[in-house]
């Protein structure tokens, strides 16, 4: 059955009892169980366990023999946090504050229906208190399987407003997929549009026998025939209480959201983030981008893609429009930028080259500058080239779903405006510098943990610490443990190189790395060179088995519209070898019409992999070519 409890909106009675044997994600604050210290440079970082609105059971404090703390004279040392000045960090008040100021302006827009942020902020607290009232509390989780619709939007306040912790789900992922998330968060309620409910039916069929499986409540669209169910998401609101008095973090480190890693390169881990990691990167962007007061954001990237960057919570601060899309097609987007007056969107590099690459029937005239945020993959320069010839602002920056959104981000120096367009390109697809509430990054040695010279060569894994980095995985300390360790980083997984003037750029996953007689081959590197070819749509570069060099770099390409039987192996590979050292170029390529995609847009290169396996070993002296 899909609503385990049908009630009458007019008596909405509690759904979850307090003796119902459930997950609830809690801390444990004193998990330290004592200090512990490292070394960094001349100073020792001690953790010591601590209590109140501090990091779960742990803070890091400097110390050394020569600058213990003495007594103050003049009565400074006996300050510090108070009740006034202790208030937990939480971006949910950011709502509040919107309705305020920008009570009568549009927040939300979808299709024709539009809200106000004074709609908005009330339908949050409606919802709030149903869930509230359906028996959630704090440390429950409660999952979204929504594309951008409005009601995905007013989850990223309403849910946590109630003390539960927000977990959005994927919405392309498959059935056996959405089932070990659900079993692993441990889920009590999930909201479904009414196009995933097959979805959802058969992701419960695999639940383990006996296992509790979470109450769901459809979502309508109100451009479409509303379900039949009586407890829908709308009646839920109509019970919920417009003036309720929200449910604020006892702790700033209190866990906010769980997200689910996209499963690229291994199996899907849960992120916990915490109140105060998400405030401080919303923040960070608004300044690092910037983002004006009022303006008007187009939602390209999915909601449930580390919630959106932090901009669901970014454009209530600002007063913005969020203009939801549910389907992200270069004639969708064209037509809504000129519709609406977009001046800010996000996406990943994939959907820039499908903008840069649009039919010229599609494309359309920018009403004016649209400022674009791109992540997720780094950028080949070619397609930045032709975006900014379009006439896109585009800003670059790296993270994870660990950082709960960008922490590292390519400012541009006024000095570089100068230069030519294509070293433009060049140094705008570097990842840049670290945001505000980022302390550190760095390029370390695997081996030995040090930082790699800054000579834009040397490659190392990129290590970060500072305010965003999540609280752990949940229900994983091996995870955990493995992926920020004693020595007081995190540790990213990606590979990359510091420049002379302290930018990052990314070379690869540890995975991708191509590693051909000694040599290390950046499979970014080759992709870059590659997109730069006319003719070239997509292109991803793996390893592909060799008898004498052990691996050597295989390309995978899909040409452009019309391309097709213009373009041969040999013609790529001359193009490369004009381009890069021969070690560098590839052996092998493979044409296909599409290169398989991640649910986010990432090529997924373990399916590609995988393929260059299966051809077997290149010979000596042989190149080859597939379509």
């Amino acid at each position: 059955m899909l609503l385990h409890a049908m009630q009458s909106t007019a008596c909405l009675c509690p759904l979850f009892s307090r003796s119902q044997s459930s997950p609830r994600l809690n801390l444990n604050r004193g998990a330290t169980g004592g200090a512990t210290s490292y070394k960094q440079g001349k100073r020792t970082k001690v953790i010591v366990a601590n209590n109140g609105n501090q990091p779960p059971g742990a803070r890091m404090v400097n110390s050394s023999p020569s600058t213990q703390a003495k007594p103050s004279l003049n009565g400074i040392g006996n300050l510090g946090a108070n009740p006034a000045n202790s208030s937990p960090l939480t971006p949910l008040g950011f709502l509040e504050r919107a309705a305020t100021i920008f009570g009568d302006s549009p927040s939300v827009i979808y299709r024709d229906t539009v809200f106000t942020w004074s709609q908005t902020y009330r339908r949050c607290l409606r919802l709030a208190s149903a869930l509230v009232s359906l028996g959630i509390s704090r440390g429950d989780i409660v999952s979204v399987l929504l594309p951008n619709v409005p009601a995905m939007y007013e989850m990223h306040f309403g849910v946590p407003m109630s003390g539960a912790v927000l977990n959005t789900i994927n919405t392309r992922l498959d059935a056996r997929t959405v089932s070990v998330l659900l079993l692993h968060a441990g889920s009590k309620l999930v909201f479904v549009d009414q196009g995933s409910l097959p979805l959802i039916r058969d992701a419960l069929r695999l639940l383990p026998p006996g296992h509790p499986a979470p109450h769901v409540i459809p979502v309508e669209d109100p451009h479409d025939e509303s379900p039949a169910e009586t407890l829908t998401y709308e009646t839920l609101l109509e019970t919920g209480d417009p003036e309720f008095a929200w449910v604020r973090p006892l702790s700033e480190w209190d866990p906010m959201v769980v997200n689910y890693t996209s499963g690229t390169t291994s199996a899907p881990k849960g992120v916990v983030h915490c109140h105060r990691g998400v405030f401080l990167i919303v923040l960070d962007w608004l300044v690092e981008w910037p983002v004006p007061p009022r303006p008007t954001y187009l939602w390209t990237l999915s909601l449930f893609h580390a919630n959106g960057w932090g901009f669901p919570w970014g454009t209530a601060l600002v007063g913005g429009t969020n203009v939801c899309i549910t389907r992200v097609t270069a004639a969708t987007v064209y037509a809504d930028i000129a519709r609406h007056g977009v001046t800010h969107l996000c996406c990943a590099p994939v959907v820039l080259n499908m903008l840069a690459n649009a039919a010229d029937g599609v494309r359309r005239p920018l009403p004016g500058t649209v400022r674009v945020l791109t992540a997720g993959a780094p950028p080949p320069a070619a397609v930045l080239q032709r975006t900014a010839a379009i006439g896109f602002e585009v800003s670059h920056g790296y993270g994870l779903t660990e950082t709960a959104g960008l922490v590292v981000s390519c400012t541009w120096k006024r000095e570089w405006d100068t230069l030519p367009e294509s070293e433009r390109a060049r140094l705008k697809s570097r990842q840049g510098v670290r945001t505000p509430s980022m302390a550190e990054i760095d390029v370390v040695d695997a081996e030995t943990g040090r930082a790699v010279p800054r000579d834009g060569a040397t490659m190392g894994e990129v290590v970060l610490r500072g305010g965003s980095v999540m609280l752990g995985y949940l229900n994983d300390d091996a995870a955990t443990r493995a992926a920020i360790r004693d020595d007081g980083w995190f540790y990213t997984g990606d590979v990359g190189v510091m420049h002379p003037d302290g930018y990052l750029e990314i070379r690869d996953r540890s995975k991708d790395v191509i590693i051909s007689a000694g040599e290390n081959i950046s499979s970014v590197e080759v992709e870059s060179v590659l997109y730069g070819h006319p003719a070239v749509n997509e292109a991803a570069v793996v390893a592909r088995p060799d008898e004498l060099r052990g691996e050597t770099p295989c390309a995978f390409v899909s040409l452009k519209e019309g391309a097709a039987g213009s373009v041969t192996a040999a013609d790529i590979i001359a193009w490369c070898r004009e381009r890069m050292p021969r070690y560098m170029v590839p052996r092998t390529v493979v044409f296909r019409a599409d290169l398989p995609k991640t649910s986010t847009g990432k090529i997924q290169k373990y399916v590609l992999r995988n393929l260059a396996v299966e051809m077997g070993p290149t010979r000596r002296g042989s190149t080859s070519s597939k379509v």
